[in-house]
């Protein structure tokens, strides 16, 4: 049985090596709207991205002569992440420990500007990645989080996640991922558009993106 788990505070920040996945695409990510903590299922590509990613995973654990057996399997909870992984598993044909279905793994909440398009928005609102400072990690729309709030949940989140973890979760928690473990500098991380259909590795506190054959 899948599991719900609900944060706890730590404090203590120690990355082990680990394996991630942004979900699948949604009509909203085709659209280039504000997703955020909304729960928007996969569209046909992003079921496809996400199968993709299976055999790209069962690949490379075939490569590194891992086990999958020994893999810890972690989710946001938000049905598009929640069926990216149970896809993705759908790989293997051996029993796989339960999923952990973290809420410290949800999307970044953009509040009240969740649904509207990238586009139609005033600087003074939001600003779209590519036009990013370094200060857009600590701007909060109305009722939603910044990047920092999303990097402490995501440090407390670090002191549970096991050696050999699969995280499947979103395009920002990716960002902030690069800033944590790899350390790479906020302006850079802001203005990066996380790719969907991939597998990003980090291991030794640096990350490698490894591209699933295009099938959608």
């Amino acid at each position: 049985m899948n599991q719900i788990v609900k944060p706890a505070p730590q404090n203590t920040v120690q990355w082990p090596d680990f394996y991630f996945a942004r979900h699948g695409q949604t009509d909203w990510n085709r659209e280039r709207r504000y997703q955020g903590s909304r729960d928007i299922p996969l569209n046909a590509t992003g079921q496809k991205q996400a199968d993709a990613n299976g055999v790209l995973l069962r690949f490379l654990l075939e490569e590194a002569q891992i086990d999958p057996r020994e893999l810890h399997w972690y989710a946001s909870p938000l049905s598009r992440a929640s069926e990216t992984i149970e896809r993705m598993r759908a790989a293997f044909d051996l029993p796989l420990r339960d999923t952990v279905y973290d809420k410290r793994l949800v999307e970044i909440s953009f509040g009240h500007l969740e649904g509207r398009l990238h586009s139609e928005l005033p600087q003074h609102m939001a600003v779209a990645p590519g036009r990013r400072d370094a200060d857009y990690w600590d701007f909060r729309p109305q009722d939603g989080e910044n990047y920092a709030d999303v990097a402490e949940r995501l440090s407390e989140f670090a002191q549970t996640l096991e050696p050999r973890g699969v995280v499947v979760a979103h395009g920002g928690v990716l960002r902030v991922l690069r800033h944590l473990v790899e350390g790479a500098e906020k302006v850079e991380v802001l203005n990066w558009d996380p790719p969907q259909g991939v597998i990003a590795q980090f291991s030794g506190g640096a990350m490698t993106l490894h591209a699933a054959q295009k099938t959608w």
